[in-house]
């Protein structure tokens, strides 16, 4: 579906055939603009914006190229994004990215036609592979009271969005599951088989609600495959079920996490570039597809907005990316950050909250 164009309005007036009726003045009433519409079909060009809401309502504002202020998600689509990422936590102190959070934007974003990702940390916060912390409440939860907590909370989740129209396309169970989630009794080093059961719990519960949604499985580091390979085999040996393998894809070394440009370096720990890392991670995309016979998402993606090679960056990735088959798609992870916004440097809004030309790479071909 292609943009309708709105000048065609005013080739209309020129022509003198606009008028069609007239109201109790006697003045012109014309034809209704037609609101532009988007192809948000195809590869997914995705934002995680979990943090939009607090952001607004700390006051935080968001501009186009010309300084006009704009909703965050309309704008977003207009620059090209085709899909939502939304983390669910659940019991977080300060209610955001609760589940009414969360379908507040999710609902924002089904009426502007985006594809919607959930993405549960089964936590009260943040959720990576050094963190997977229990939520308080499931705190003296048995193994097999875990596993049930994990299937309530999916199913809740989800069902709510369910009633609310919201289509949900991909579900995340877990985040950045490296080493497992839900420690102690989830993590993968001490206990494959109970991480395997706690996706499987996810998975059927994702399904049970949204049986056509596509269930990922998400670890971090995506330029290195030893540890995908360890994981999957083992969720595979224990009979683990994904859909989808998501990875995170955050290059360079940065000794003190998200402290922005001047504690940040292109290059990482071992020595690669931003290029050879990404090409690292187009190669594990299709040895993975290859060994598991399964398809790839990048849940997340970034680089400091500042960085001069930004841009080079995410169109460079976006590039190789859509060029490997079982790719579906890229998400960047909170896109809409700027001014230093929890600490995080890496957005795609310049400090003013206008986008930077990395947008570039997400822009509908």
């Amino acid at each position: 579906m292609k943009k309708i164009k709105n000048w065609w309005m005013g080739l209309l007036l020129l022509a003198g055939v606009a008028i069609t009726s007239c109201n109790d003045d006697d003045k012109p009433v014309f034809p209704e603009i037609p609101e532009e519409t988007y192809d948000m079909t195809g590869f997914a060009r995705g934002a995680d914006v979990s943090w939009l809401t607090e952001m607004e309502a700390n006051g935080r504002k968001f501009y186009d190229a010309d300084g006009k202020e704009r909703e965050c998600m309309s704008l977003l689509r207009e620059l090209g994004m085709n899909a939502i990422r939304l983390r669910v936590w659940v019991n977080p102190v300060d209610g955001w990215c609760n589940q009414a959070d969360v379908v507040a934007k999710a609902w924002r974003a089904h009426n502007l036609g985006y594809r919607l990702m959930i993405d549960f940390h089964y936590s009260d916060t943040w959720a990576d592979p050094g963190n997977q912390t229990k939520p308080a409440a499931w705190e003296d939860y048995s193994f097999d009271e875990l596993r049930q907590a994990v299937a309530n909370h999916t199913t809740e989740v989800l069902t709510t969005l369910k009633n609310q129209g919201i289509d949900v396309e991909w579900v995340q169970v877990g985040n950045e599951t490296s080493n497992g989630m839900l420690f102690d009794e989830g993590k993968a080093s001490t206990d494959m088989a109970n991480f395997a059961a706690l996706v499987n719990s996810g998975y059927d519960a994702v399904k049970t609600v949204y049986p056509e949604a596509q269930v990922i499985v998400h670890l971090d580091r995506g330029n290195e495959l030893t540890h995908y390979a360890w994981i999957f085999n083992g969720l595979q040996g224990n009979g683990a079920k994904w859909d989808i393998i998501g990875m995170s894809l955050y290059p360079g070394e940065d000794p003190d996490e998200n402290n922005g440009l001047a504690e940040w370096s292109p290059v990482d720990e071992n020595g690669q570039t931003w290029k050879a890392q990404n090409d690292a991670c187009i190669a594990n995309m299709q040895s993975l597809i290859s060994t598991y016979h399964t398809q790839i998402m990048v849940c997340e993606i970034g680089i400091p907005w500042n960085y001069e090679q930004a841009e080079a960056f995410y169109s460079d990735f976006m590039t190789k990316a859509k060029q490997v088959e079982g790719c579906l798609g890229v998400f960047v992870w909170e896109p809409e950050c700027y001014g230093g916004w929890n600490g995080y440097q890496k957005g795609l809004f310049d400090d003013s909250g206008k986008p930077t030309a990395s947008l570039n790479a997400f822009a509908r071909n």
